[in-house]
Parts: structure tokens; sequence; C-alpha cells
């Protein structure tokens, strides 16, 4: 936990602060690497001051401090193994990076790769992976209060679904705040069934989205009562939160042992196949931006795509069209 005090780390043993840990490290963001040995806090506070370029990785057995890539929503680990998604956040677009996770170092890294989502403004919360690998679930954004679903490996997008806008400016109307909090940011959850994602509503009931038969069904949990949160356990039940203070755990069948091994392998291969189709983005001083190859689920632009880009019509992403305004402006110029 960070706090103003700094780092602290509850172990058998009681509270106290990691070795190693920066004196007065407040991170905004932190996430245990897979095999739970290296502590990742974002920003960095290697250096006084802190900076969002980069993050810090700390080996929580030595106390050993690395330096880490730049990252701000969370850290989600594929079921398949040895990668990683994050958050690269901006008003004007959001990265999901995709990390090799190298855990034969201590403290272990994350090397970011360079096939990467796009995704429009910020707001985002942290990604979801579903249980067999083959999904991957992003809420957001601060303008748009979207869920977007992509399949994995190909990043294709599959589902994308507005949940009502959140307030557009200062001050705010009351209708504009009921909007808002209405729907829960804590409401999307894959359970153990493949394919099927989960999403809790205002109205106290779960739709179950059959990504693969593109098929919605409702189903009334607590009726009457807002859905707070939702989250699925390690062994895929549900846990649904209700406005009043209700827990409720859910079972869910998740099909035979045999079934479930299959999704394992499932996962092992998607996994592979996304590591072996990209490469590791090189540390050699330049921007992240330089080196992405990045998709929004429906096209896909290389970084000298992007650079040269002048023009973008009305049904373009935001994103898009900013950065051809940006760069018919620097045109311009020259």
């Amino acid at each position: 936990m960070a706090g103003e005090e700094g780092l602290r780390q509850w172990t058998p043993a009681g509270v106290r602060a990691p070795q190693g840990a920066p004196a007065g490290a407040s991170y905004r963001g932190l996430a245990f690497s897979p095999d739970g040995q290296t502590l990742w806090g974002a920003p960095s506070f290697r250096d006084e001051g802190g900076g969002w370029e980069s993050s810090d990785a700390l080996d929580l057995a030595s106390g050993t401090i690395g330096a880490g890539p730049r990252w701000d929503t969370g850290v989600a680990e594929h079921p398949g193994g040895g990668l990683v998604a994050t958050l690269v956040s901006d008003q004007g677009a959001t990265y999901c990076l995709f990390a090799r996770v190298d855990q034969g170092t201590a403290p272990a890294a994350m090397r970011p790769l360079r096939r990467a989502l796009i995704l429009d403004c910020d707001g985002y919360r942290t990604p979801l992976f579903s249980a067999d690998g083959r999904h991957i679930a992003i809420r957001g954004n601060a303008y748009g209060n979207t869920v977007d679903v992509f399949e994995f490996p190909s990043l294709r997008r599959v589902l994308a679904t507005p949940l009502g806008d959140p307030c557009p400016g200062y001050p705010y109307p009351q209708e504009w705040l009921d909007e808002m909090t209405s729907w829960s940011r804590h409401n999307l959850a894959f359970g153990s069934q493949p394919g099927v994602l989960w999403i809790a509503t205002p109205t106290g009931a779960l739709i179950e989205v059959d990504l693969d038969a593109s098929q919605a069904v409702e189903h009334a949990v607590l009726t009457g009562t807002r859905l707070s949160a939702l989250a699925a356990t390690a062994t895929g039940e549900l846990l649904v939160a209700g406005g009043g203070g209700e827990l409720v755990l859910l079972s869910v069948s998740s099909g035979s042992p045999q079934t479930r091994a299959a999704s394992r392998e499932v996962s092992r291969a998607a996994a592979t196949a996304f590591l072996e189709a990209t490469a590791e983005v090189p540390d050699d001083g330049d921007s992240l931006e330089t080196h992405l190859v990045v998709t929004d689920g429906t096209r896909t632009w290389e970084a000298d795509d992007l650079a040269t880009v002048t023009a973008a019509g009305a049904s373009d992403p935001t994103w898009l069209r900013l950065q051809a305004a940006v760069n018919a402006a620097q045109f311009e110029r020259e």
C-alpha cells in the first residue's frame, strides 16, 4: 500500500516499509509481478521528485530496485503466462501496452512490445483478460463511458458499447451526476466460461454477453438495487456488491475438469502466438510512439503512418483527428 507516508508492506511478521523502497514513495499505481516476488510502482521515485516517464521495480526479497517502463493504470496478467497488459494514458489517446515479463532477473522486468491498442481519450480501468486468454476487455473512457472487447491475439474489436455518458463539463447539473454515477466503474468480469463477459447494471441485473455467439441474456440478481461492483474469484465464481451494502456470491457453471484444462491450453497458445508475432520495444532512448504498431481493433497504423497523416474525417476516432490536425499545422509552419 502506498500513502502519504510512503510504501507499507503487510507480512506475517507485521507491517513495515519494504527493504529498498524509496523514502516517501507515494506511488499512484502498484502491481505485483506474476510470481509475486517483484512490486511494480508508478510513477518512478528512484530519482528525487519521481517522474511519469518511467516506473520502479522492487525485488521484495533483496530490496534491489530497478527501472521499469512507463505505465499508469493497473497491470493485468494474461492467463497463458509470461505476458501482461497495462495502460499509458493521455487526454488525447491512451495506449494499451503489452509487455513480456522477464522473470529470470531480480527484480522481474516488464519489457513492452511493439503491438499495442490505441484508445480514445483517457479515464480507463485496468484491462481484463478472459480465463481462456482469447479476449481482453477495457472499461472507460472519461468522455464516453464505454466497454470495448478485443479478440486476443488478433486484437480485432468484437464489442463496443456505451453505458451512458459521464459529466462533460463543470458545473455539473444533477441529471449529469445521476447519469455518471449510475453505472459502476467496476462492473465487468470474466468468469470461467470461455467467451462470456458479465456486465453489472444499475437496475440490479447481470448481463451475460456471449462474445462468440453475439448474444446477451439478462439475469435478475438484486432487483431494484444498483450493482456497485462486480469481480470474479480465482475459481471463476462471480462476486457482486449492491448499492445497499449487499454481497452476493454466484456460482456459474464452468464445465468439466477436461474443459478447464483445455481452456488453460488455449490461453497458453494465445500468449505464445502474440509473443511470436511481435518484438520488444528497443531501449534506445527514442519515444515509445516511434516504435509502436497500433490498432483500434479495426485499422492498424505504423509509427510512420501517424507521423504523416494530415486528414481525418468525422467518422474517424478523436485521437486520429487530433493527430492529423497537429501534423497539418506543423507541416504548414515548415
